[in-house]
């Protein structure tokens, strides 16, 4: 199984299906954010520097930066927020555009190895992101979608993933290089949403070897209790060889279903991390002294039965 690097000038994170799951902090993106965009078109990033910090304090391991503002300066918003974000954290960071130009500004100003986000199946998008991934030495997502759009059916999904793939090594770009996007639909309008990208994350994993993300909360678009849909699929989805996601850090469902998944697939080690977070301190002074004085002594059955 491939390990995708993805580094800042002074961290590194690494994705692989035997590394526990890497969130990819979605809040730093104005899409359906309409203060969010006015406020960054206007120059004022408060907002941005408000959502970093709660991002990384809610333990997101990478940040995705998008500044997809309708009829602004994408490619100097975006090289501004790149280099803001920096200076903010040490989190390695996906640079997420639809404009080429853009994705070429904040690579330009980036320091480390970034995340593309993202190249697709059609010709002219291939022959203009991947040169430039190969450029500065990032690695992309690859999403499993060409010129005819988003097929129903996972088997042709795989084909254009398996095909970018190709075409990004045909450039220089190793297979450890590009993350697959099976591309995850509401639930909500496709019924059988979940199960394609179940089938499909298998395949991509056991036939193609690559790493793959996804923008996990467009499953639950339009359901109400969005973040317990999001913190099931993510867990099951995981489960089917998904290793990283595009999530919100910031929801606790979604965050404990991630680490409940990694303690599950043996990727949290002694569940370390999960006991860590979870444990519950013993009483202090002479009640906490009681407390263990009992755990001491109970036999193991009885330990066994009280728990």
């Amino acid at each position: 199984m491939a390990q995708t690097i993805i580094g800042s000038a002074t961290r590194e994170v690494v994705i692989g299906d035997d590394r526990p799951f890497v969130i990819i902090g979605e809040r730093i993106n104005p899409t359906g954010r309409k203060i969010l965009a006015e406020e960054m078109r206007a120059g004022d990033f408060s907002r941005v520097e408000r959502d970093v910090i709660a991002q990384v304090e809610a333990g997101a391991h990478m940040l995705d930066v998008n500044a997809g503002i309708p009829l602004a300066d994408e490619p100097a918003i975006l090289a501004h927020t790149v280099q803001l974000v920096q200076s903010l954290t040490d989190l390695p960071l996906s640079i997420d555009s639809s404009i080429v130009e853009a994705l070429e500004a904040g690579l330009r100003v980036y320091k480390g190895k970034a995340l593309v986000n993202s190249v697709t199946g059609e010709d002219d998008r291939l022959e203009r992101v991947l040169p430039l991934v190969r450029r500065y030495g990032a690695a992309v997502v690859a999403i499993s979608n060409d010129e005819t759009g988003i097929s129903q059916d996972p088997d042709v999904r795989f084909a254009v993933a398996k095909m970018i793939v190709e075409r990004a090594m045909d450039h220089g770009i190793p297979r450890e290089d590009v993350i697959v996007d099976p591309l995850v639909m509401p639930i909500g309008a496709v019924r059988t949403a979940g199960r394609q990208v179940f089938r499909l994350l298998g395949r991509l994993r056991d036939e193609l070897g690559v790493n793959t993300t996804c923008g996990a909360s467009n499953v639950s678009f339009g359901l109400p209790n969005r973040e317990g849909i999001n913190g099931s699929f993510l867990a099951m989805a995981i489960a089917s060889g998904l290793t990283s996601a595009i999530t919100n850090p910031v929801a606790e469902g979604v965050k404990h279903a991630v680490m409940g998944a990694d303690v599950l697939m043996g990727n949290d080690q002694d569940a370390a991390r999960w006991i860590r977070a979870f444990r519950v301190a013993p009483p202090e002074g002479e009640a906490g002294r009681r407390v263990n004085r009992r755990r001491a002594g109970a036999s193991a059955p009885d330990a066994i039965q009280a728990g």
